[in-house]
């Protein structure tokens, strides 16, 4: 393991150096002119795994963007490691917004400015320059490894479960890798077991057939926009910050004590939030945590509204024929979104006014909620690695956030799914200026390497006690 870890620390560079030239490429997957981008960023990914010394490696094509699949499975009486991530990237929404072009690297400040660089290609990139330094050190792995890689999760990994499935035998494994989450601060490195679930709808509401001069007709028709605000607003306590949908909160299973003593410990999480979104004060459920509210409790957010005449600088007083808007819901344990959507419905259907009707209500997107057990053999493995590869102890957190095809690899693969997350939280995911610390990035690597072994480990001493 010792010349593992000084090839890794040698080739600092060279691995920064890959990273940027995956950078470069705008590997934009919602961006239907971007396809050719995708496809080289994908033949970009498998060069660099032929290069690692994977002895398979392909680019499977599926009715989307391609899928990179490189295996070494050398060797049937050790565990089988899948590593999941995906090369795809968000769009550039305002590029006034960014300090810098997304798709040309910058190092500053000891890190790297670019989209994608942690959101996933920083963090996949370092497991898969671990098994580089395994097998160019030793010319194995401790364990069976399969990386796959995909080129949709920025829109919802469209086409990965009908690959999974068919692939069942391929894909097996022990265990599953994904580093596409955080850690809980710098200098806090974290395993999150956690994650929300969400459920995403969009819904029309209309009052008359047609657009109608507010004079003509404001006082004697109902105004979609003022009836739709109206439902909005009664979806939530104002003063309690409570979810005001019946059974909406039915079975939500509250954190263990253990868990709540150990998040109490973690520092300044009001401070972190307020610093990191700018508001001038925190927001939720008042009997609860900051931690609690964002990891262990379930949401309801609008995430747009809109309707009637909003173009700026014209005065056109229109009394508008239809208002619209998007809600999502985070959801916890025990909650699923096909139940949280009809609960919603049902709440929208029972508030509005007589004077308009619900036109049109479409579930956009769903995803389970997911736990792991701290406990389990592989994410105990996880925490000894992090602690090697960042010389200090993890702590366990959750993520308010969702990856749904968590649940997915656990139904149909049937292994955990272990979350070692490199990045941070602050660091622009989704957002202008996305960057990647170079050090999380450096130790992502060791880590990923420590956790070859520390897998292994676990395989053979749940052998030893069989």
């Amino acid at each position: 393991m010792e010349s593992v870890l000084k090839a890794i620390e040698s080739g600092k560079d060279a691995s920064v150096t890959i990273l940027e030239e995956l950078l470069r490429i705008p590997s934009i997957s919602a961006d239907p002119d971007r396809k050719g981008d995708v496809q080289r960023a994908a033949e970009f990914l498998a060069n660099v795994l032929r290069d690692s010394g994977l002895p398979t490696v392909e680019i499977i094509p599926t009715d989307g963007h391609p899928i990179v699949l490189g295996e070494w499975c050398e060797d049937p009486s050790v565990p089988t490691l899948l590593v999941y991530g995906h090369y795809d990237v968000q769009p550039i929404v305002d590029l006034a917004e960014w300090s810098m072009p997304p798709f040309e690297p910058q190092i500053r400040d000891g890190k790297i400015w670019a989209r994608g660089a942690t959101d996933d290609k920083g963090q996949v990139l370092a497991h898969v320059l671990s098994v580089a330094a395994h097998l160019r050190e030793t010319g194995k792995l401790p364990v069976n490894v399969k990386l796959l890689i995909e080129g949709e999760e920025e829109i919802g990994s469209e086409h990965l479960a009908e690959f999974v499935r068919t692939n069942r035998d391929r894909l097996a494994c022990d265990a599953i890798a994904i580093s596409d989450s955080a850690m809980y601060a710098p200098g806090i490195p974290s395993i999150c077991i956690g994650l929300r679930g969400i459920a995403y709808v969009e819904f029309t509401v209309r009052g008359p057939a047609a657009d109608l001069h507010s004079g003509g007709f404001g006082g004697v028709i109902e105004n979609p926009a003022v009836a739709l605000a109206q439902v909005l607003a009664g979806l939530k306590d104002p003063g309690s910050g409570r979810i005001l949908v019946g059974g909406f909160y039915d079975g939500v299973e509250e954190p263990t004590d253990e868990e709540k003593a150990g998040w109490a410990k973690l520092s300044d999480p009001d401070g972190r939030y307020l610093a990191m979104t700018g508001s001038p004060q925190l927001y939720g459920e008042r009997d609860r945590t900051t931690l609690e509210r964002v990891w262990s409790r379930p949401t309801l957010d609008v995430n747009g509204i809109w309707g009637g005449h909003t173009k700026p600088g014209e005065s056109m007083t229109v009394l508008p024929a239809v208002a619209s808007a998007k809600v999502s819901m985070r959801l916890v344990k025990n909650q699923r979104p096909a139940d949280v959507v009809a609960k919603l419905r049902s709440h929208i259907e029972e508030h509005l006014p007589d004077t308009v009707t619900l036109e049109r209500f479409v579930e956009l997107h769903g995803g389970d909620p997911w736990t792991s057990s701290v406990d389990h053999p592989a994410v105990q493995a996880a925490f000894r690695a992090v602690e090697k590869g960042f010389g200090k102890p993890p702590v366990p957190t959750r993520e308010g956030g969702s990856i749904p095809i968590i649940p997915m690899f656990t139904e149909i693969l049937g292994a955990p799914v272990v979350l070692l997350g490199f990045g941070l939280g602050d660091e622009g995911a989704h957002g202008p200026d996305e960057h990647f610390d170079l050090s999380n990035f450096q130790a992502g690597i060791r880590t990923s390497a420590h956790y070859l072994m520390e897998f292994r480990e676990v395989a053979a001493a749940s052998k030893g006690s069989a």
